[in-house]
């Protein structure tokens, strides 16, 4: 079952606790640049003025900003972290009229059924427990016609692109994450183990497909990088 399980997940969980501190600067760098952009690609046209919206696995928020501004401010943004201490990080002007802060996991979502507009996933959903229950929770509390935007890694189904991106994320990751942060960002190295449990780019589409009724989904960097939305 695609999922990293209960006892690689606490692993990962204090590994991501022990980060927050260099958090965005190392993802920008091991990114190569380009995570800010695949956010922008993935909300724009996908969050509207009037939504509600889930920013799951936020982090510090960085999915919420942006679609707050794709909303031009007219939104309201539910943001939801397992960690208290990123929820602590997030920007004081992300909150207020317009955001709440909740604590839980993919697998078990405190919300009803059919309530958000929009479901984004920012670099997390690969940090799931379970990947298809994950899916289900999504699907569960979004409305019918709402939109589960994911960015991630790709895991291309081509074995030599495939070998590539491994390469890069057990070899070289490390290096540029240590020149950007120092020792701490080696712990970044965590990050070639969920991409090991990460399934293929067909078989994340594939899992997506059982559940919602059309799925975008757009690869870049040979396959490395995911831009999906899937509409229920």
């Amino acid at each position: 079952m695609s999922g990293l399980g209960s006892r690689y997940w606490i692993e990962v969980i204090e590994v991501l606790r022990a980060i927050i501190p260099v958090y965005d600067k190392v993802n920008r760098v091991i990114s190569l640049g380009k995570d800010e952009e695949y956010r922008l690609k993935g909300i724009r046209g996908r969050v509207r003025p009037g939504n509600i919206i889930l920013d799951a696995g936020s982090g510090y928020g960085n999915m919420s900003r942006l679609a707050l501004a794709e909303a031009h401010g007219d939104a309201k943004v539910v943001i939801y972290d397992p960690l208290l201490e990123m929820l602590a990080n997030v920007k004081y002007y992300l909150l207020g009229s317009q955001g709440a802060l909740c604590s839980g996991v993919f697998e078990y979502m405190p919300f009803r059924e059919g309530v958000f507009d929009a479901v984004l996933c920012g670099y997390s959903l690969r940090d799931s427990i379970s990947l298809k229950q994950a899916i289900a929770e999504m699907h569960r509390v979004l409305k019918t016609g709402g939109r589960l935007v994911i960015i991630d890694l790709g895991k291309p189904d081509n074995r030599i692109l495939r070998g590539m991106v491994s390469v890069y994320l057990k070899y070289f990751l490390g290096i540029f994450a240590y020149l950007a942060a120092g020792n701490s960002g080696l712990k970044f190295k965590t990050l070639y183990g969920t991409y090991v449990r990460w399934p293929k780019n067909s078989e994340l589409e594939y899992m997506l497909k059982e559940k919602f009724s059309h799925i975008q989904f757009d690869t870049s960097m040979m396959g490395g990088a995911v831009i999906i939305a899937a509409y229920k």
